[in-house]
């Protein structure tokens, strides 16, 4: 298995950027995925996640109501449209595979495979 994120580049307060993660091997639609960032000096955090279905959706505080997750099952990709970015929104941020076993969608544990990450910037 293997993920691909794409999409991170430099953009104003304000802007917006579609990230997204492209998986390749089967059964991609049986795992849910998550959407990870680690700016810099700082730890890795849990940003959004998909269910396998696409169905179900879960946000960090910081971005509800700005960023939306989503997938294309047929095209093996997940999305993650950010809107009304922030200075703070800056980081590299990376897609990763649920495994659904053990934690909330947020604690990173339940990830098994992850993508090399793109880097957003947001200038003020």
């Amino acid at each position: 298995v293997q993920l691909q994120a794409s999409g991170g580049g430099l953009v104003q307060a304000g802007g917006s950027l579609r990230l997204s993660c492209a998986a390749s091997g089967r059964i991609f639609s049986n795992y849910g995925i998550g959407w990870f960032r680690q700016a810099p000096g700082k730890e890795r955090e849990f940003v959004a996640a998909v269910s396998a279905s696409g169905i179900s959706t879960y946000y960090t505080d910081s971005v509800k109501g700005r960023f939306t997750v989503s997938r294309d099952n047929a095209k093996n990709t997940v999305y993650l449209q950010m809107s009304s970015l922030k200075p703070e929104d800056t980081a590299v941020y990376y897609c990763a595979r649920d495994t659904g076993l053990g934690g909330t969608a947020a604690y990173s544990g339940r990830y098994d495979y992850w993508g090399q990450g793109t880097l957003v910037t947001v200038s003020s």
